[in-house]
């Protein structure tokens, strides 16, 4: 009897422990949350930790509050200001920023990066169509991406998205023009190394000319200078010739013989064919009566 007694008071409790347990739920600091009834949102919560709906007639849709990242799938074809084609990988990093505009016209991840594309897309073209190649492939490449995001946020706002940053991964040309760039670029840097060759070949002749002239320049100053020397240096000798002569002319002349004599008969073999009353022997003949 006292079991039965205690039936309805557990079963009670059981049911209140069901109600409760259904009508809480929890949100993670990594999302939001919406309560809906019947499909109409009653209740938009940005808080994490446990709150409360209403139990059976309440459901929860979660959304990631998360910095969020869409990447092209490929490299989107966009003409600059000079009717050029241009291939651009960007990828965009964005946010949930109001969740009840973003439920009414996204609902889903998937819907709102559609959504998103087609708004980066259009302000990509507008920027690009505006600037040279230059511009696009360097000189202003972080203008063109703060004007795509500050021009992206606009129209994003009303899919309750915040568009956080847009960068551009590569700029390049299409495969073909690619082609006939680098070929124009090859022709050019030939054309230009030719030049430089050709300039440094002339330099060089003008410097092999110049060092030319220079060599001749020097040995002609200094064969000069060796005339010149070689001019005093029989002067002074002819000079002390003549002083010595003038002292003592017949030992000049014996001096002068001896001197003959050991260039004619420097070696065994020579051989002079001379008169025996030659002069040139007078020396060797009778020199006490040459000395007289």
């Amino acid at each position: 009897m006292e079991n039965n007694k205690f039936m309805p008071m557990l079963a009670g409790g059981l049911l209140l422990l069901l109600v409760l347990w259904m009508s809480l739920f929890r949100v993670d600091q990594r999302q939001y949350a919406l309560v809906k009834e019947f499909g109409r949102v009653t209740q938009v919560v940005n808080t994490p930790g446990l709150h409360f709906k209403k139990p059976l007639i309440a459901n929860v849709v979660y959304f990631d509050r998360r910095v969020l990242t869409i990447e092209a799938d490929e490299p989107g074809l966009f003409n600059t200001a000079e009717k050029k084609n241009v291939l651009v990988d960007s990828f965009v990093k964005w946010r949930i920023s109001n969740i009840a505009i973003y439920n009414q016209s996204s609902k889903s991840e998937q819907l709102a990066a559609g959504h998103l594309r087609n708004i980066v897309n259009s302000a990509l073209r507008e920027q690009i169509g505006s600037r040279t190649v230059a511009e696009v492939m360097s000189g202003k490449r972080d203008e063109i991406m703060q004007a795509v995001r500050r021009n992206s946020n606009v129209a994003a706002a009303k899919y309750g998205i915040e568009v956080i940053d847009v960068r551009l991964k590569r700029v390049d040309f299409p495969a073909n023009v690619s082609g006939s760039i680098y070929d124009r670029m090859r022709a050019e840097r030939q054309r230009v190394a030719n030049e430089l060759r050709s300039e440094g070949s002339a330099e060089s002749e003008k410097i092999r000319a110049d060092a030319d002239r220079q060599r001749e320049v020097i040995l002609a100053e200094a064969y000069k200078k060796a005339q010149e020397l070689k001019g005093e240096g029989d002067a002074k000798a002819a000079g002390i010739y003549s002083q010595a002569y003038g002292q003592n002319p017949e030992f000049y002349t014996f001096y002068r013989s001896l001197e003959a004599y050991r260039q004619t008969f420097r070696n065994k073999s020579d051989v002079l064919v001379l008169e025996p009353n030659s002069e040139f022997f007078k020396y060797m003949k009778s020199p006490g009566k040459a000395a007289k």
